[in-house]
Order: C-alpha cells, then sequence, then structure tokens
C-alpha cells in the first residue's frame, strides 16, 4: 500500500501556490524623479503597463539647476535642493520600454529639472511581495 501511494505521489504534477503567478521575463527596477504636481498623471500613465510593485516616496534632489540664487519678498534664498518625487517600479523585461514611454510622456515639462529615469536590472528570477 506504501508504494502506491508513492506511485501516485510522483504522476501527480506540482501545483503553484495560489496567488503565485508565474513570471516569465526578468524582474527590472525602474526609479523614476520626477516634479511633485506630475506624479498624478505619472501614476495614472503607469496603470496601462503591467507592474509587478512600486513605491512612492517625497525626495529632495537637484542636477543641473545647481545652487541658484532666487529672490524673494525681497531676500535672496539657496536652492541647493527642490522637491522631487520618486516612483519606483519593478516591472518585467519586455514592458520597460512600455514604461519609459508612460514615465517620460506625463514628467515632461521641456524645463529644467523634469527629473531622471534610472533602469536596473534585478538579481533575482523572481520577485516575491
Amino acid at each position: 500500500m506504501g508504494d502506491r501511494d508513492d506511485t501516485q505521489a510522483k504522476t501527480q504534477p506540482q501545483q503553484q501556490p495560489q496567488g503565485d503567478p508565474v513570471r516569465t521575463g526578468r524582474p527590472v527596477q525602474i526609479v523614476a524623479l520626477v516634479k511633485p504636481f506630475r506624479t498624478q498623471a505619472v501614476l495614472e500613465a503607469l496603470e496601462s503597463v503591467e507592474i509587478l510593485g512600486g513605491t512612492v516616496r517625497e525626495a529632495m534632489g537637484y542636477g543641473r539647476q545647481k545652487n541658484r540664487l532666487h529672490h524673494y519678498l525681497g531676500s535672496e534664498y539657496n536652492t541647493s535642493f527642490l522637491p522631487k518625487v520618486e516612483l519606483t517600479i519593478f516591472v518585467e523585461e519586455e514592458h520597460v520600454a512600455a514604461a519609459i514611454r508612460a514615465i517620460v510622456g506625463q514628467a515632461r515639462t521641456g524645463r529644467i529639472g523634469d527629473g531622471k529615469i534610472l533602469v536596473l536590472p534585478c538579481l533575482g528570477d523572481y520577485l516575491s511581495w
């Protein structure tokens, strides 16, 4: 009787756990730094892309604008860091181009300080949340 149970266990296919989809592509991390007032439009554009997961954070940073002096109510102030929003999303390799198009399409204003997009490969073949 013990041999019969072993045979049945070997012939039955392994089942994937519920809610644990099989991933075919390699995961890629995309970090986008955008202006705060463009964040909602970028997030809405990313709804059309299959995203594995992500985060949104407030950040401060600077790029080509560096340290500029501005005038406000008759006094000068230095803007070494400007407010930004950091979007970190994870997508499969085949969705990277669509995600970047969605981000650039909504984040670009044509002015200095629009932000940056970093694309980083993930070491694992599978992301688990």
